[in-house]
């Protein structure tokens, strides 16, 4: 049965992803690019509820009242691709700081450029830096929530990756707070279309971490704050035992 469902679900993902990008998306990057933001959380959020109804998945969300309406900065731990998906559904007007090469795919990069998402070229250098400075300058001050994975790549379950010191840029440069999420999004979103299942998906969102504070100090308190909410959410427990 849990094979049947995320076959079933494989085919809604890719299918409908498809689909999607060839019609709606295909039409939004080319006549309507003021939509892209909408057209982005529609999907999102579709996608999100086909997983809780077709795999059985279930979202638990703690800490919710830690995110503004208004600039926000959210360093999340990154588990799984559904975490780059969650957070249209968690933030108004969410803006990811991602690889600039996902630009480049076709339609989905326009529809990431319209959105307002932020590129960072790991590459670059400090041109590339200040690249994403100034687009991160730019999303804070339309009142937006950005949203990094400060560990640079997805993460397995359990196993401890140091932030990169791109958040610290960020923090620095917008003045902004940094809110701290952990997850264990990927005991249930596996990478691959079998590698999916019923489960409960944790998203533990932490107090801002306050502006000011150096680049180490700000790593370590980041890398503390992940640990803590670990341990409320239960996300530490369900890492050890590769279950959720």
């Amino acid at each position: 049965m849990r094979l049947l469902r995320a076959g079933l679900f494989a085919l809604v993902y890719y299918g409908g992803s498809a689909a999607f990008s060839l019609t709606v998306g295909l039409a939004v990057a080319m006549l309507r690019p003021s939509r892209a933001m909408a057209v982005a959380r529609g999907w999102s959020v579709w996608m999100v509820r086909a997983a809780e109804i077709i795999l059985g998945m279930r979202v638990v969300v703690s800490g919710v009242e830690h995110i503004p309406s208004g600039a926000a900065l959210i360093a999340s731990q990154h588990r799984s691709a559904f975490d780059t998906m969650i957070w249209f559904k968690l933030a108004p007007q969410a803006a990811f700081v991602m690889k600039k090469e996902l630009f480049r795919i076709p339609v989905y990069g326009a529809i990431a450029r319209h959105a307002g998402m932020v590129g960072v070229d790991r590459e670059g250098g400090g041109t590339a830096m200040r690249a994403m400075i100034t687009g991160a300058r730019a999303a804070a001050a339309a009142g937006r929530q950005l949203v990094i994975f400060p560990e640079g790549t997805r993460v397995p379950a359990g196993a401890q990756v140091p932030p990169q010191p791109g958040i610290v840029a960020l923090a620095t440069a917008t003045g902004l707070a940094v809110i701290p999420v952990a997850t264990d999004s990927g005991l249930v979103w596996g990478k691959g279309p079998f590698a999916k299942r019923p489960g409960v998906i944790h998203v533990a969102i932490g107090p801002p971490i306050p502006p000011g504070l150096r680049r180490e100090a700000l790593l370590a308190r980041l890398v503390q704050e992940w640990r803590v909410l670990e341990v409320q959410a239960g996300i530490a427990d369900n890492a050890a035992g590769g279950a959720p």
